[in-house]
């Protein structure tokens, strides 16, 4: 199968084209400069860098000829919905062109929920509209509507290897800098993945993707931790001896402010459907090793 992968150069988007590479398929990375050091890594998992901002589908249409499945795992935080939609749009262009039936596997995540109140939540528990990033479920609702071949997958926080926008590596860099701080309620939990367990449940899903067609999988491991003990374990593995400064959700930005609830969520489905179940049991069973990782991973001076 050949796939396009939107966000290849991505934390998530990297390890998910390696896992798809790795499993046999022709993986293409969309990325802005195919030269970047991020675009050459992918040549190195043996994925296909292509030229193209997500933003401007003139740049990347061309890439959909001969491919039978895209992955977006990307948010284009200037027009999130916009260019969200306008993915949708070339999907079925395309489709009306040659008649070929791309499968999508779109990628939203467990904060589009936002405040439901609910102890555990799972493919099947409503949105709340007020959520900053409710808007997700509604491009979720958009797609399903559109008629596309598509699976949905909301993965839980994730950590593991660069962490490049993992939560857990804004921790340690805030932790070497000496100045942490934890945003909103000190009692919220959040179900978390690894980022290869996430992978992994990509890979299965494209193995068969007629038979999860218009499904939705919540991707997340069973840990149930606070989020203020997952970062003081975050920063201590870092060397941070201090003591956490608390400040509001509003204080830390949307996506602070998106994330400012329980979100708890079970992964039962994809056990069932998928056969998925994470390898990596927690973050905080080796801080350190996740410390080590997200630390060779940043660029030297």
């Amino acid at each position: 199968m050949q796939i396009l992968v939107i966000g290849a150069t991505g934390y998530a988007g990297r390890r998910v084209s390696t896992a798809l590479a790795r499993a046999g398929h022709t993986v293409l990375g969309l990325a802005r400069d195919t030269a970047s050091p991020a675009a050459r890594a992918l040549v190195a998992d043996e994925v296909t860098p292509v030229p193209g901002d997500f933003s401007r589908p003139e740049t990347w249409r061309g890439h959909l000829e001969g491919t039978d499945a895209v992955v977006h795992l990307l948010m284009d935080m200037s027009d999130p919905v916009g260019s969200d939609r306008r993915l949708f749009a070339e999907l079925l262009a395309a489709q009306e062109r040659d008649g070929r039936r791309r499968h999508l596997v779109f990628t939203t995540g467990i904060s589009s929920y936002g405040r439901t109140g609910l102890a555990l939540m799972d493919e099947n528990t409503p949105g709340n509209p007020d959520s900053p990033i409710g808007f997700r479920f509604a491009l979720e609702k958009d797609l399903a509507a559109s008629g596309l071949a598509h699976t949905v997958v909301r993965p839980g926080f994730m950590y593991g290897g660069p962490a490049g926008t993992s939560m857990t590596g804004q921790w340690f860099a805030a932790a070497e800098a000496g100045t942490p701080v934890f945003y909103g309620d000190t009692a919220k939990r959040w179900s978390w993945v690894h980022v290869d367990d996430l992978a992994d449940a990509y890979v299965r899903i494209l193995d068969n993707p007629a038979a999860v067609d218009k499904e939705t999988f919540v991707i997340a491991d069973d840990q149930r931790l606070s989020a203020l003990d997952m970062q003081r374990a975050a920063v201590r593995a870092a060397g941070f001896t201090g003591e956490i400064t608390l400040e509001s959700a509003e204080a830390g930005g949307m996506m602070q402010m998106a994330a400012d609830q329980d979100e708890l969520v079970t992964s039962a489905k994809a056990h069932r459907l998928l056969g998925w179940h994470p390898r990596h049991t927690a973050f905080t069973d080796n801080p350190e090793l996740h410390y080590r990782a997200w630390k060779a991973a940043q660029p030297t001076s």
